[in-house]
């Protein structure tokens, strides 16, 4: 299994939205940077990632869980774009800022650490795990 990290604006797309979909999730549309949907053509079923919520928020808030692989994406009819479906697993007992995640030497080489404006990012296993013992997990999902 892989890791990721999605971020939305709350305003546009918040994690309650995203819970609102239930089981189905919903496709993680509006992507338009090559690097970010290259990551998001490398994702398997069952991939996790962490859903972070941007600009005013700047924390990691709940994780997903892919459920639908790369397909067109269905906001645009330009080819070039694809995204894939996410749903949302479990919430973050305690978020955690980017502050904090900033400020933990273990995840100084993070991708959201050194490159915070990409919009899909994927995440090592150990800083995975570091994340959810930071937001209070008892269980590494």
């Amino acid at each position: 299994m892989a890791y990721w990290l999605f971020k939305s604006e709350p305003s546009t797309w918040s994690w309650e939205m995203q819970k609102k979909k239930g089981d189905a999730g919903e496709q993680w549309d509006g992507v338009r940077n090559y690097q970010a949907r290259n990551n998001m053509r490398e994702m398997k079923i069952g991939d996790r990632g962490f859903f972070y919520h941007s600009v005013k928020e700047t924390s990691v808030v709940g994780i997903v869980e892919v459920c639908a692989l790369a397909h067109p994406d269905t906001t645009t009819d330009d080819p070039r774009w694809e995204c894939v479906d996410i749903r949302a697993v479990e919430e973050i007992p305690r978020p955690v800022t980017l502050a904090e995640i900033k400020a933990n030497p273990m995840l100084s080489e993070m991708v959201l650490v050194n490159n915070s404006r990409l919009s899909v990012q994927p995440v090592q296993p150990d800083e995975w795990a570091e994340i959810c013992r930071m937001g209070g997990l008892k269980k590494i999902p």
